[in-house]
């Protein structure tokens, strides 16, 4: 497939860009400074772009089979949000369907999934203006026409690939560990780019 990643210099995106070269997908990498990928490869090409910028987005998004958005900002808000919807604007337009979308593990009907100190101290305080830019962002999606798919991980380790995790669990679950490694978030939305069994779900991710 010819994929786009956004957020392709993130610590997920980076390992969703070289997996996706693994797999032998034509990857195009949309960042700010593209140029800061370790990355080499003859179907890796770097497009320089803000997200912010609609114009920009669905210039780079034309022609193109998929689209990965592992979007981040840290604390910050709006950037998740306002990105993803500039993202969802151009696949419409251009009429590229399959979104996979990272969000967190918290949001929605997720949120029982938490412990006290993931609802109460990270999101409720620590990682506050986040989290809303996550709920905005996953409203942005749903509300699409597009054929999405929300990645809900857990916390992330710099662990290896396992593909010993839990997805796709209850909001009643509970017991998670919250965790899961970059490696393994990235390999589940990969693997959603052949597989429609969470088509318009927001399945969690932890070990």
């Amino acid at each position: 497939m010819k994929i786009i990643i956004f957020g392709s210099t993130g610590t997920i995106g980076r390992q969703l860009v070289q997996q996706a070269l693994d797999h032998g997908h034509a990857v195009t990498a949309f960042a700010r400074k593209p140029e800061r990928l370790e990355a080499t490869h003859a179907n890796l090409t770097r497009a320089a772009g803000d997200v912010l910028d609609g114009g920009r987005v669905a210039e780079a998004i034309e022609g193109h089979h998929a689209i990965l958005c592992a979007l981040g900002a840290g604390r910050k808000g709006k950037v998740r949000s306002a990105g993803t919807a500039n993202i969802v604007a151009a696949m419409e337009r251009h009429g590229v369907r399959r979104l996979v979308c990272l969000s967190t593990l918290g949001v929605g009907d997720s949120h029982q999934n938490l412990n006290f100190f993931w609802r109460r101290v990270m999101f409720g305080w620590f990682l506050k203006d986040a989290f809303a830019d996550h709920v905005e962002q996953e409203a942005a999606v749903a509300q699409s026409s597009l054929d999405w798919t929300i990645v809900r991980p857990g916390a992330f380790t710099g662990g290896p690939a396992t593909g010993l995790y839990k997805h796709g669990f209850a909001a009643t679950e509970t017991g998670l560990d919250l965790k899961i490694s970059r490696a393994d978030a990235a390999g589940f939305m990969l693997c959603q780019l052949g597989d429609d069994a969470y088509l318009h779900q927001s399945p969690g991710l932890s070990y």
